[in-house]
């Protein structure tokens, strides 16, 4: 990935540092991390550089360092707000029926809002790779997403079951759910991911029939 010069970055990271935390700014900034997100969503990670994402968000490279920490901080920023997006949508999924009163219930109501997602899903694979690539620069983008879908996870979970039942089984629901849709990505094997997801399904129902 291309980024600007030390000096320039190092300049326009200083000055915003004095002027960091205004509403005005976080506001600014917040708009242009969504621009820059759909721009990944749209046209993935390849050619992605700092100058690509200023393109995008309709601004310059030196506006972007002044809100951001250079182009790695940008990337990863906007990874993590597909990341938000992708859960939002599965969890207003499940919102929409008040009748998704199991696990395995709520988990079927995602399963459609998350394969919807084929454009937000192929740069998340894509970053996953990039991460597993070149760990040393690119690293936390892979390790912190476990982290940052497990809440929306652990809240579909019913709320008499005990702290480590509740982990352990958002974190079975959890992987199984990255790997299929990782696969279905890759493939394009809608059907085999179906049947992986309905032996998930089964495997939560058991799980709540066996009571606490």
């Amino acid at each position: 990935m291309n980024t600007t010069s030390a000096d320039d970055g190092a300049s326009v990271r200083a000055r915003y540092r004095r002027s960091a935390g205004s509403p005005r700014g976080e506001a600014r900034r917040r708009e242009l991390l969504d621009l820059v997100a759909d721009d990944l969503a749209a046209n993935g990670l390849p050619d992605f550089s700092l100058r690509r994402a200023a393109r995008a968000a309709g601004t310059t490279h030196k506006v972007l360092l002044y809100h951001f920490d250079g182009a790695d901080d940008l990337l990863r920023q906007a990874i993590l707000k597909l990341r938000e997006r992708r859960m939002d949508n599965a969890l207003a999924a499940v919102g929409r029926d008040p009748a998704h009163r199991t696990l395995a219930a709520r988990v079927r109501a995602a399963w459609p809002a998350l394969k919807r997602e084929q454009a937000g899903a192929r740069v998340l694979e894509q970053a996953v790779g990039l991460a597993m690539c070149n760990p040393d620069r690119h690293g936390g983008i892979a390790r912190t997403a476990a982290q940052e879908y497990l809440p929306a996870m652990l809240s579909l979970c019913p709320a008499d079951w005990s702290d480590r039942r509740r982990l352990e089984v958002a974190a079975m629901t959890l992987a199984t759910l990255r790997g299929l849709l990782m696969e279905l990505v890759t493939s394009g094997d809608s059907e085999g991911a179906d049947a992986g997801f309905e032996a998930l399904v089964r495997a939560l129902e058991r799980e709540e029939a066996a009571g606490g």
